[in-house]
């Protein structure tokens, strides 16, 4: 007699071939496609089923960890603060996420960010559509030049250092702020120096964000933050939308304390402050730094491997608690 197929839940949709690898060796419920699912919701699907794969739209506290039989949450996504990490330790639900794939995709997308705001290539865009342009005129829409700047990196993993490599061709100072400081050998050869966070502020052309949400993290950057910094300076976030006090950014970017913004996080996700909305000199992405087609779809297949190991007793490669693995 053929041994029962796991049952595994799937949040939201994924991309081949997550699907189908899903579909050969599990019993699968979709739940409908929907920005939030209610927890109730989520709970009730959970029942009976070994794993779930989830996006950071799902928020998987205490209700649903606890549900009887639940091995695993794989979360589609590096970032995890949206899984109740040590509640699922104390149930024995490993949490998994999908480490490494996107770096250089997101380090694309937040170096993109960085030139077309500090050359205001959004508001070039609306200034030609508009009919404005009336021909060349020597200081229309004047911007800040990249090349020959200073880059201050806030966080300096994976995807920080990323932006050192891409801030080395183009012949940027990198300054680096992180609790961890990297390996001398990392620094030479990426040519960066670290350095404390006022310093990384008030020396910076160009502030990218790459830490991780966390209750130190938290509003990391707001007004004692945007004093310090140049009014020539560019603000990019692509890592917690939290991490930036957003009420903070607008009234920096309108009274001209800095001189532009990207952000492709927000601070209550998809919800975008309303003094944001108003401003030309931010540019507003929803949420896409890691949306490539390659990117999105080795991120479905790494999440859904890490499931099928859990779920057929194995120890997954991307294991955020393995404490869980022997609970108390």
């Amino acid at each position: 007699m053929s041994e029962a197929r796991p049952t595994v839940v799937v949040t939201h949709p994924i991309l081949e071939p997550g699907p189908t690898l899903l579909q050969e060796a599990c019993e699968v419920r979709n739940l409908p496609n929907q920005y939030h699912h209610p927890v109730e919701l989520l709970r009730k699907a959970a029942e009976g089923a070994q794993g779930l794969v989830t996006q950071l739209m799902d928020q998987v506290g205490e209700e649903v960890l606890s549900v009887p039989g639940l091995k695993v949450v794989s979360n589609v996504a590096v970032g995890f603060d949206n899984i109740d990490v040590p509640a699922a330790t104390r149930h024995g639900v490993m949490v998994t996420n999908t480490p490494g794939i996107l770096d250089d995709t997101t380090a694309d997308f937040a170096f993109t960010l960085m030139i077309a705001a500090g050359r205001r290539l959004l508001e070039a865009d609306r200034f030609t559509r508009s009919g404005a342009f009336k021909g060349w005129a020597i200081d229309m829409l004047l911007g800040h030049d990249v090349s020959q700047s200073t880059l201050g990196l806030i966080g300096f993993g994976r995807i920080g250092r990323g932006m050192a490599r891409r801030a080395k061709g183009f012949g940027m100072r990198v300054l680096y702020y992180d609790e961890h400081p990297a390996p001398p050998e990392a620094e030479q050869e990426l040519g960066v120096t670290r350095a404390d966070l006022n310093r990384v502020l008030s020396e910076s052309d160009f502030v990218s964000i790459h830490v991780p949400l966390t209750e130190t993290t938290r509003h990391l950057i707001s007004t004692p933050q945007f004093a310090l910094m140049k009014p020539t300076a560019v603000l990019i976030n692509t890592s917690r939308g939290p991490v930036v006090d957003e009420a903070a950014l607008a009234v920096a970017l309108r009274s001209d304390k800095i001189f532009a913004a990207g952000l492709d996080v927000y601070e209550k996700e998809p919800e975008v402050h309303p003094d944001l909305l108003k401003l030309d000199n931010v540019i507003l992405a929803p949420h896409i730094a890691s949306a490539s087609v390659r990117t999105r779809s080795q991120m479905s297949e790494m999440a859904v491997r890490n499931l099928l190991t859990a779920v057929r007793g194995g120890r997954p490669p991307n294991l955020l608690n393995p404490e869980a693995l022997n609970p108390r």
